[in-house]
């Protein structure tokens, strides 16, 4: 039997319109379903983003605590974030494994941003070894938008 995968992931929105549309266009996901701009399903081919409308009379709280993708240039999103008008990521501690940026979407939902993947925990010391990728240097200033 094969291993159990996540496809989906669902994030409760004070605006879904909004952040359907942020996602849309910094990572270039498809909206897959809107229901009349209330309910925005999106995916970018593998997983599927389900943006819930969040309602004051419920119990649920806005958001996860955060998410990853699997990115090709970081630098490249990184300037996509801030043209987007989010915060420039920043590089995570040098002790945590997986990702090497968090940053956040217009509502403050966290994500991460790796370049390697997130199939084996590398820390920024297990990239460093002979053979690893050169550090990016998303988090440092860049211009006048840092």
């Amino acid at each position: 039997m094969s291993r159990p995968r996540i496809r989906h992931l669902a994030l409760f929105s004070r605006n879904p319109k909004q952040l359907a549309d942020f996602y849309e266009k910094v990572f270039e996901m498809e909206v897959i379903r809107n229901e009349d701009n209330r309910a925005i399903y999106l995916s970018d081919g593998y997983l599927t983003l389900a943006i819930l409308p969040h309602r004051l009379e419920t119990e649920a709280a806005v958001g996860l605590n955060h998410f990853g993708f699997e990115i090709e240039d970081t630098e490249q999103m990184c300037d996509r974030l801030v043209a987007a008008g989010v915060e420039r990521p920043k590089r995570r501690p040098a002790t945590r494994p997986y990702a090497e940026h968090r940053a956040c979407d217009p509502e403050g939902n966290q994500f991460d941003l790796s370049e390697h993947g997130f199939q084996r925990a590398e820390t920024w010391t297990d990239r460093a070894q002979p053979g690893a990728q050169p550090e990016s240097t998303a988090d440092k200033p860049s211009g006048p938008l840092s």
